[in-house]
């Protein structure tokens, strides 16, 4: 039997999602220590101590199953957002979240659009369903923010069977982003047969005035889905916790293809308590500006190019095929994001870590550079 025959067609083409380097895998196949892992997008600090100790107290009860509904969880993200419990859609990380979007509403006869250098389970998703996947060019600086989103261009491709539309605000791995007139211009432009995600994986971090809070515009556009995680500035990627904010109607669309129990119990207190600490976020933000204005300050005194970032994180151009540079880097015990997959093959994405770590991986990149 050849299981590749009896595979949905789009299955049998997808390349799986590579992440990031586990610390664990480098020291068995290097036999070093101490590593220092920038590739991830991990908050650096880690969780609040409040999501830990209600980690601890719940850990008494893992026989049970968690709240298949999620009550105490959508009860705090309704208060936080000033939306309806309704209105949200609770997922195995953001990335759950995306797959129940192309479940429910892609099909072999439809299409979805998303940007050149956007998120990676953008097109997996598509892909699986067995959807069309279109993607427009990314700016090339001459009208628009480098490698960002070329809204034009996106607008340009949308026919009778664009059923979904991904925009990751800012996006990853290039951490450019849209402005509030430019994504709610496009908004207004989109028909309402076909549905808009805006991928807010890294609205935590944003320092930008004109950035916009897409959930702003829900009650304007009932084609809109935000998505965001508690992967990201929350601290808690290892637990998995996303979640969806739509129209009641979209909400309960995704809901009948999201999976009994896709939150586990530990997620969904955690993520509870880590909404309250306002104190612990506020201190991740911080540390996030300062190292990202270290690693920008670092790359022009080095003479390196860098895609200005909004996120946790920096896209650097190494000027040369990245992928040498990276895997020097891991002899050096730091691991980093290559990106050739994103159409980006001499950047390596860097996330901001602490003091500490942004200083390892700037000697260890002098040593491999030679600089």
């Amino acid at each position: 039997m050849n299981p590749e025959q009896l595979a949905a067609q789009g299955v049998r083409k997808l390349t799986p999602y590579l992440p990031g380097k586990p610390i664990g895998e480098l020291e068995r196949e290097l036999g070093i220590s101490n590593i220092v892992k920038l590739a991830s997008n991990e908050n650096p600090l880690g969780p609040s101590p409040k999501a830990l100790a209600a980690i601890q107290s719940a850990l008494n009860e893992l026989q049970l199953y968690p709240d298949g509904g999620g009550f105490d969880l959508k009860a705090a993200l309704a208060a936080k957002l000033n939306v309806g419990v309704a209105q949200i859609t609770l997922g195995n990380g953001s990335n759950d979240v995306l797959e129940l979007v192309a479940r429910a509403f892609l099909s072999v006869e439809t299409s979805a659009l998303f940007s050149q250098h956007a998120f990676a389970v953008y097109p997996i998703v598509t892909q699986a369903i067995g959807a069309t996947a279109c993607i427009a060019k990314a700016h090339d600086g001459t009208r628009g923010m480098r490698y960002g989103h070329d809204l034009e261009a996106m607008a340009s491709l949308i026919d009778g069977k664009t059923r979904v539309i991904f925009i990751a605000n800012p996006n990853n791995p290039t951490g450019t982003f849209l402005n509030r007139q430019e994504l709610g211009g496009f908004l207004r432009i989109v028909p309402d047969t076909a549905l808009v995600v805006v991928d807010e994986a890294y609205f935590e971090y944003v320092n930008e005035p004109n950035y916009p809070n897409a959930l702003e515009w829900l009650d304007e556009f009932p084609n809109l889905i935000v998505t965001r995680t508690f992967s990201k500035a929350y601290g808690l990627a290892g637990l998995r916790v996303g979640y969806a904010i739509s129209s009641p109607g979209i909400a309960d669309l995704l809901n009948r293809v999201r999976q009994p129990f896709n939150v586990n119990s530990l997620a969904l207190v955690a993520a509870v308590e880590a909404l309250s600490d306002g104190e612990h976020l506020k201190r991740t933000i911080e540390l996030n500006l300062k190292g990202l204005s270290m690693l920008e300050e670092a790359m022009g005194n080095r003479g390196l190019g860098y895609i200005p970032s909004l996120g946790n994180f920096l896209t650097i151009d190494v000027g040369r095929n990245a992928s040498p540079v990276y895997e020097a880097l891991l002899r050096e015990g730091v691991i980093v994001r290559p990106i050739a997959n994103y159409g980006l093959p001499d950047h390596l994405r860097v996330t901001v870590g602490t003091e500490s770590q942004n200083q390892t991986f700037l000697a260890a990149l002098d040593r491999v550079l030679g600089l």
